[in-house]
């Protein structure tokens, strides 16, 4: 943090300034050659410039010149990086949307914005099912090396952060406010781990409370972080459709999880899928837009035969619970074998014995 100039700290105060956007901020740049030039413009001189009408040229007059640099101090004292466009590290898939931030208070590993990501995004008041097929949604995406994005909501973006965590994998949690304020609070402990494991964004200083219109705006950051977003359960009327749009606007996949026609939380997710939305029905769906990435059975340390019977058996049992004896004679194995692939797969919490007959449990549905 400590690298940053005074010339950066005034690039800061002026991004920060409201109504002045990418263009105009390159405009100004353009214009007055840098940002320290800019932010001691009078309203005249930054009238000439195009693009900066008269009530972003008296906000640029009246802004608070040292509002960068105490952002920039705010987030040394918690350990917090600030990331520009001319940062090497900022995220490429934000370079290419509309309206890309012009600048990123990161807190935890910035090498997660690198890598290859989901974002999985869904109702505040979501089902059993939703909140079921999101977290084996978000492992399975962890355990093939995909980046979970979400915003950090209550809810199922709340789901989708934790069952990547619970995988070992990696999530990025896109905040409508600045860091030291958590909203909702009954995320306060996700948002600690997230601190610790995977990485925290925002585009508003330290210590800023979310407004009006802030969480729309952190939308689009969602969806421009990853290369797919997954809606899994949605109402009619949603802000998670708000997400969708930015998708769609950034030219970015879509794909919904289908739900029952009876539920008032899918019924935004199967509009979508009426109007061309990918469905989501396997993990396969998700993974053929990461071709870089593979599933790998996390503990099996067997063979490639012993895989495959792993699969088949997990394929056995997606239909209906079954006996250890049935499985054997439909995998056509030896019953030694089937009970090594069952210890593995109730090891790694994918299926789970229940008065003799073994079932699917939800870190299973998408293996």
């Amino acid at each position: 943090m400590g690298e940053f100039s005074i010339g950066q700290a005034a690039y800061l105060s002026l991004a920060l300034v409201p109504g002045v956007g990418g263009s105009r901020l390159t405009a100004l740049l353009d214009r007055f050659g840098s940002a320290e030039r800019a932010i001691l413009a009078s309203a005249k001189e930054l009238g000439q410039v195009e693009g900066i009408i008269p009530v972003v040229a008296q906000a640029i007059v009246t802004m608070d010149r040292e509002a960068g640099a105490r952002a920039l101090a705010s987030a040394e004292a918690i350990g917090a990086e600030v990331l520009v466009p001319e940062d090497d590290r900022y995220p490429v898939m934000l370079r290419t949307i509309p309206d890309p931030p012009l600048l990123l208070f990161a807190k935890g590993d910035i090498g997660l914005l690198a890598r290859p990501a989901v974002a999985i995004v869904g109702s505040r008041d979501h089902s059993h099912y939703g909140e079921e097929v999101c977290r084996a949604l978000a492992r399975a995406a962890a355990d093939a090396g995909i980046v979970v994005v979400s915003g950090m909501a209550r809810g199922l973006d709340a789901v989708a952060h934790a069952g990547a965590l619970e995988a070992g994998g990696g999530t990025v949690g896109v905040l409508g406010n600045g860091f030291g304020i958590v909203y909702p609070m009954s995320n306060r402990g996700l948002y600690e781990r997230i601190e610790g494991r995977g990485l925290l964004i925002s585009e508003s200083p330290p210590g800023e409370r979310p407004y009006k219109g802030s969480f729309a705006r952190r939308n689009r950051l969602i969806s421009g972080l990853a290369r797919v977003t997954v809606v899994v359960e949605a109402a009619e009327v949603s802000g998670t459709l708000g997400t969708v749009r930015c998708a769609q606007d950034q030219g970015r996949e879509v794909l919904a999880v289908p739900g029952p026609i009876t539920s008032p939380v899918s019924a935004g997710t199967n509009r979508l899928l009426r109007d061309g939305a990918g469905p989501l029905l396997e993990l396969r769906d998700l993974l053929d837009h990461f071709p870089e990435t593979r599933l790998v059975e996390r503990g099996s340390g067997g063979s490639g035969g012993g895989h495959s019977t792993v699969d088949r058996l997990l394929g056995a049992l997606r239909n209906q619970p079954l006996p250890a004896e049935d499985l054997v004679e439909r995998l056509e194995c030896s019953a030694e074998e089937a009970m090594d692939a069952l210890s593995t797969l109730e090891l790694n919490g994918k299926v789970r014995q229940d008065g003799g007959f073994y079932r699917v449990v939800a870190t299973g549905l998408f293996v």
